[in-house]
C-alpha cells in the first residue's frame, strides 16, 4: 500500500509499519513490580502491604504526612517525614486526591468532602485511545485462536517461547487518515486472532484482526468520585466520539484496514470479513459501524494533567498543586496522551519522578 517500513517506532520518525517493541522479558509481560518493586523487595526501608485501599491522603498545615488505606475492613495509616507520592493511575489518582480534599468545590461537596485545596482541574481533561477492528476469518490455522493447548503451554512453561509469548499484536503501523495532518493520527494493531469486543467473544475458528486506533483524541472526559467511600468505584465519563474529526479518523481507519486485508498478502489466507461484514459500506453505515462498535484501548491519561496551576494539577516536577510534599506519578501527569501504548512511557514518568525526588 505505500506504507513505509519502519524498524524502530520510537526512533527518529514514528510514522511506517513494522514490529512492536514491548514490555516483556523471557515470554511474558515484564510489569513495573517485575522491573522495579522486586529487586527492592528485601530492602529494609521498603514495606510492601497488599489487597489495601488508599483512602485519602492526609493533609496537616498545608503539606502531605501521609495516607490512610483500608485493610481488611479496618481504616489504618502510614505516616512519612518526607513526601507522599501518588501514583494510583489516570482512575485511581483523581479519585484519591478528590477524597483528600482537593478538586472542585462543588463535587466535593456533593459526596461531603470538606475543599482544602481548590482545583476543578483534577479529574478533568480526561484523554483515552479508541479502537475499532476489521476481522477476517482465517482459511490457515497456526491463529492464536488455537493456541491455547497443551503443546504451546508445555513449550511456554519450559522454554519459554512459542505462541503464548505473544502479545497478540506484534506488528503494527502509524499513519496519518489525512494527508494534510503533519503526523500519523492513526496507530494499527495487528493480530493474529479473533479479537472482537477486548477478545471476550468466542473465536469461533481461525480468525485475524486490524484494529485501528485513534492516538491523538480530541474528545475529553472526566473521573469523578462516585462518593466519599473510597471502596466505591469512582464515575468514568469518556465522553467518546464525541468530536466529529474524531469520528471520521476512525472511519478513514476502517478503509485503511480494508485496503490492507484486501492486499496480496493476505491472499492465502483471507477468509470471510467477519466484521464490519461486506455488507457495511458506503460512509454513513461505516460510521454507524464505529460507533456500535468502537472500543476504549486501555491508555486513559490527563486527570491530574502537569502544567500552570490554573489549568492543571501537577507542576513540571509532578508537585501538586497548592500542597507540600504531595506528587503524582503515574499517567494521568500527562498534558496530552502520548501518540501510542501508554505502558512504557507511563513506566518513564516514574524513573523521572525518581530523579526529581531524589534530586530535593
Amino acid at each position: 500500500m505505500g506504507i513505509k517500513a519502519n524498524s524502530d517506532f520510537n526512533g527518529e520518525s514514528q510514522e511506517g509499519v513494522g514490529f512492536y517493541q514491548v514490555t516483556q522479558k523471557r515470554g511474558r509481560r515484564w510489569s513495573a513490580a517485575d522491573a522495579f518493586l522486586r529487586p527492592a523487595m528485601d530492602r529494609p526501608t521498603l514495606t510492601v502491604v497488599t489487597r489495601a485501599t488508599v483512602s485519602r491522603v492526609m493533609l496537616e498545615k498545608g503539606a502531605a504526612v501521609g495516607v490512610e488505606y483500608v485493610k481488611d475492613g479496618q481504616t489504618q495509616s502510614a505516616r512519612c517525614a518526607g513526601e507522599v507520592i501518588l501514583a494510583a493511575g489516570a482512575f485511581g489518582s483523581p479519585q484519591i486526591l478528590q477524597l483528600s480534599g482537593i478538586g472542585d468545590p462543588d463535587h466535593l461537596g456533593s459526596i461531603s468532602v470538606n475543599t482544602v485545596v481548590e482545583n476543578p482541574n483534577v479529574g478533568k481533561h480526561m484523554q483515552d485511545h479508541v479502537v475499532v477492528g476489521v476481522l477476517h476469518r482465517s482459511t490457515m490455522r497456526g491463529t492464536l485462536d488455537d493456541a491455547e493447548n497443551v503443546l504451546e503451554l508445555t513449550r511456554w512453561l519450559a522454554f519459554r517461547r512459542g505462541r503464548l509469548t505473544s502479545n497478540v499484536a506484534e506488528a503494527g503501523a502509524f499513519v496519518r487518515s489525512s494527508s494534510e495532518l503533519h503526523g500519523p493520527d492513526l496507530q494499527f494493531h495487528f493480530g493474529p486472532v479473533n479479537f472482537d469486543n477486548h477478545g471476550m467473544e468466542p473465536g469461533g475458528g481461525p480468525a485475524y484482526s486490524l484494529g485501528s486506533v485513534l492516538i491523538n483524541p480530541l474528545a475529553r472526559g472526566s473521573v469523578m468520585a462516585s462518593s466519599g467511600n473510597p471502596l466505591d468505584p469512582p464515575s468514568i465519563r469518556g465522553n467518546y466520539l464525541t468530536e466529529p474529526s474524531d469520528v471520521a479518523a476512525l472511519v478513514r481507519g476502517v478503509g485503511i484496514s480494508r485496503e490492507i486485508h484486501a492486499a496480496t498478502a493476505f491472499d492465502e489466507v483471507r477468509g470471510e470479513e467477519m466484521l464490519p461484514g461486506s455488507e457495511i459500506q458506503g460512509p454513513e453505515a461505516i460510521e454507524e459501524f464505529v460507533r456500535n462498535r468502537a472500543e476504549a484501548f486501555y491508555h486513559p491519561g490527563g486527570t491530574c494533567r502537569m502544567g500552570p496551576a490554573d489549568v492543571s494539577v501537577v507542576d513540571a516536577e509532578l508537585r501538586v498543586h497548592g500542597i507540600e510534599g504531595l506528587r503524582v506519578a503515574d499517567a494521568s501527569v500527562m498534558p496530552g496522551v502520548t501518540s501510542g501504548n501508554t505502558n512504557a512511557p507511563t513506566l518513564m514518568i516514574g524513573v523521572r519522578a525518581v530523579a526529581k525526588i531524589l534530586a530535593g
